[in-house]
């Protein structure tokens, strides 16, 4: 990574990650906070799931990031037509309109993500790093300092 929106996002979905790992723990112990999942299920596959995207967000890879869209986009928004139905038949609500905050924060943070790793030009990390191409690019000189060595061999 190497834009401080690159860390700031990536910061973002494992906090969001975390935030629906204690959302789903608390909906278990029959304890709901101000958002509930709508697949209990489902979404314990998606926090487990999510993971090895994560990780493979922070190398920067683009296959993992569009996994990590495409998991999030089909949840959350199969998810957030629920809650637009729900909303619309029942009226709006607290938990309706957090639910409704949640859904839409976890389809942009994966989208955002996705198109900062597409978009990034310095997404492969270490092919051609310009601090040490004086080191490793030199050959020609590295063959002239030793034929210059080669013909200074004193006796001793």
């Amino acid at each position: 990574m190497t834009s401080l929106f690159s860390y700031l996002l990536t910061f973002l979905a494992i906090i969001f990650w975390a935030f629906r790992a204690v959302v789903t723990v608390m909906y278990q112990l029959d304890n709901p906070l101000f958002s509930t999942p709508s697949n209990v299920t489902f979404e314990i596959v998606v926090l487990f799931l999510t993971l090895p995207c994560l990780i493979g967000v922070c190398k920067r890879n683009i296959v993992f990031a569009a996994a990590y869209l495409g998991l999030y986009a089909t949840y959350f928004g199969n998810t957030l037509l629920l809650v637009v139905q729900n909303a619309s038949s029942v009226g709006i609500t607290l938990i309706n309109s957090a639910d409704m905050l949640c859904t839409v924060i976890g389809i942009i943070i994966p989208l955002l993500t996705f198109f900062d790793i597409l978009l990034n030009k310095h997404r492969t990390v270490g092919k051609n790093v310009k601090k040490e191409d004086w080191f490793y690019a030199n050959e020609e000189y590295d063959r002239k300092f030793d034929e210059r060595a080669d013909r200074n061999q004193y006796r001793l």
